[in-house]
């Protein structure tokens, strides 16, 4: 594995699941970072966790580009530039026909794109320099197509399809980009309780944020030649309907 240490980051929903323990696990090995959420308190027990390491923690809003913009002044002013952008605000949904309007238009907002601005403005800074890497944390959701996910696969499935060709449209610019598909995981997100989720890790079903956060590291310390375009990540028995 490459060090890590001493890569500007950004982390992108940082207060908790699997933001939390990737900004917890770059932070121990020594990355530079910052992160936002749209709530302060759970920002606060996030940096709490990161036992002392540079990270800058800002509340916004991603659905909103003028706090798109504020998240990546905060990025230069503290960083002076980015190496890394894990995307992974995101919000659950509930089928398309069980939502009002403003509702599932701002999950698209959120999951998709949020990652879409996110990624322009990452993009502004990495091309001049001619190297970076953007990890966008996705889902199995488009392939497993169960029933109730109808928006939020739609925003996952977006988000790889915009990844893959991206990749393609960078060309030899030096710029890796990554999708990460988690399988359950147990975060704020799941519809059921710690206690279920604990139940579930217990039996193999659903695994911790950690292990995703680990996967996030193993595509971010590959070789220069290495190049992780997509990664699969699922529990032991994972439900695939």
């Amino acid at each position: 594995m490459f060090a890590l240490d001493g890569l500007r980051a950004l982390v992108t929903g940082g207060s908790t699941g699997i933001g939390r323990a990737t900004l917890v696990a770059l932070a121990q090995r020594g990355a530079r970072l910052v992160t936002f959420a749209r709530d302060q308190a759970p920002l606060d027990e996030a940096l709490a966790l990161c036992d002392g390491a540079e990270v800058s923690a800002i509340t916004a809003d991603v659905s909103k580009g003028e706090d798109v913009a504020r998240v990546f002044a905060e990025v230069d002013a503290k960083l002076g530039g980015i190496d890394v952008l894990i995307a992974n605000a995101a919000l659950g949904a509930e089928p398309l026909h069980e939502m009002a309007d403003e509702d599932w238009r701002y999950v698209v907002e959120t999951n998709l794109v949020g990652y879409m601005a996110c990624t322009k403005a990452a993009l502004e800074r990495m091309r001049p320099q001619r190297s970076g890497h953007v990890v966008l944390i996705s889902s199995i959701s488009p392939e497993i197509l169960a029933p109730g996910e109808s928006v939020y696969a739609a925003t996952k499935g977006g988000i790889n399809s915009f990844a893959l060709t991206l990749r393609k449209e960078l060309g030899d610019e030096g710029i890796k980009i990554s999708v990460i598909e988690p399988g359950s995981v147990g975060t704020d997100m799941q519809p059921c309780s710690a206690e279920e989720q604990r139940a579930a890790i217990a039996k193999a079903e659903m695994l911790f944020a950690e292990e995703l956060a680990e996967a996030v590291l193993f595509v971010l310390s590959r070789s220069e030649r290495c190049d992780v375009a997509m990664l699969r990540v699922e529990p032991l028995r994972q439900k695939t309907a």
